[in-house]
C-alpha cells in the first residue's frame, strides 16, 4: 500500500529534480534510511531523498561516532536501502577515512557506492579544503552532496559536537566554504549545527539547493535521522530535532505484552497453530492407538 497522498503524481527524484525545486522554493524533504523496511517507508511517503547517513554507525552498530564505520558496512545498509527505495533520490555518505587522503582511493569508493550500492550520489564532509577532491569525484561522473558546518568526522578537531558558524571569521570561512562547493557543482549542500542566520545567508548566496539539519528553517530542505524522527535513540535528543511518534514506547509495549502471553501460556492459541488434516490426524490416532495396544 502506498503512502503517498490520493491524488499526489509519483516521480523519480533526481539531482536536477531537487535543483528544479530550489528554483521553483518548494521544499526538499530528506531522511536518512538504514535498511529495506524504514527504506520502504521513507519512499512510499514521498521522501525527496533517502540518506543512508554514516550515523548508522551509532543508530545501527552501537558505535559511538560515526568514525569506526567501513566502507564495506556502509555498502552493506546501502544495498538494502536501494531494493526499498523506487522514487526518492538515493545518497550515500562517504565514511571517515574513505576520501580524505588519496583522490585515487576516493573515486574507487565513491565508484563502489554507485555500482555496488546502486547509490545515486555520495555525500562528502568538508568545504574550501575538500573542493578539489570533490571535483576529481563529479568528473568520474558521480554527482557529490557537500556538507559543511558541524562535520561530525571531524568531531576530534572540533572538540565535540559544536554549532559552528557563531563568530564573524567562523561565519567569512562558513560562506567561502559554501560558495567553493557551489562552484564545484555539487548536487546540494547539507548545512549541519550552525545559526539560523548563517544558514539563511548561504541559502541565498548560492544556486546549490541546501539542506539543513540544525540550521533553521530558511534553508531549501530539511533532514532527520529517521530514529530520532521515531524516537528509537537512547539519550538526550539534540535541540534541532523534533520527535513525531515514539516508535520505542510501541516496541516496548509489544515486547513485554509477548513476554507476558508466553509465560501464561497464552501465545501461541489454537487459532495461532497449524493442524493436521482430518484424514491424517484419524490415521494417526489409529496408529497410535494401536501401539497402546500392542503394549498392553
Amino acid at each position: 500500500m502506498s503512502l503517498t497522498p490520493i491524488g499526489e503524481p509519483r516521480r523519480k527524484i533526481t539531482t536536477a529534480t531537487i535543483r528544479e525545486k530550489k528554483l521553483h522554493h518548494e521544499p526538499i524533504t530528506c531522511l536518512t534510511a538504514y535498511d529495506y523496511a524504514t527504506a520502504r517507508l521513507v519512499d512510499e511517503a514521498g521522501i525527496d531523498i533517502a540518506l543512508v547517513g554514516d550515523s548508522l554507525a551509532m543508530t545501527m552498530l552501537g558505535y559511538e561516532n560515526t568514525l569506526a564505520v567501513t566502507v564495506d558496512e556502509m555498502l552493506h545498509h546501502v544495498k538494502a536501502v536501494r531494493r526499498g527505495v523506487k522514487d526518492a533520490l538515493l545518497i550515500a555518505d562517504m565514511p571517515y577515512g574513505s576520501y580524505q587522503v588519496d583522490p585515487v582511493e576516493a573515486i574507487h569508493n565513491a565508484t563502489r557506492f554507485v555500482k555496488e550500492g546502486g547509490a545515486e550520489a555520495v555525500k562528502m564532509e568538508g568545504g574550501e579544503k575538500r573542493v578539489d577532491m570533490i571535483r576529481r569525484v563529479i568528473d568520474a561522473e558521480i554527482p557529490v552532496a557537500g556538507h559543511i558546518g558541524l562535520t561530525p568526522q571531524s568531531v576530534n578537531i572540533m572538540g565535540g559536537y559544536k554549532v559552528q558558524g557563531k563568530t564573524l571569521n567562523a561565519i567569512e570561512q562558513l560562506m567561502r566554504d559554501a560558495v567553493a562547493l557551489d562552484r564545484s557543482g555539487v548536487a546540494c549542500i547539507y548545512l549541519e549545527g550552525i545559526p539560523r542566520e548563517v544558514a539563511a545567508m548561504i541559502t541565498a548566496e548560492i544556486e546549490t539547493p541546501t539542506i539543513g539539519i540544525g540550521a533553521g528553517p530558511d534553508c531549501d530542505g530539511q533532514v532527520l535521522v529517521f530514529h530520532d524522527l521515531v524516537n528509537l535513540t537512547f539519550g538526550q535528543p539534540a535541540k534541532f530535532v523534533r520527535r513525531y511518534g515514539d516508535a520505542a514506547a510501541l516496541m516496548t509495549q509489544s515486547i513485554l505484552a509477548f513476554k507476558s502471553d508466553v509465560v501464561a501460556h497464552q501465545f501461541p492459541n489454537d487459532a495461532e497453530s497449524y493442524h493436521l488434516p482430518k484424514e491424517t490426524q484419524a490415521a494417526l490416532e489409529t496408529v497410535l492407538l494401536r501401539k497402546h495396544t500392542m503394549r498392553r
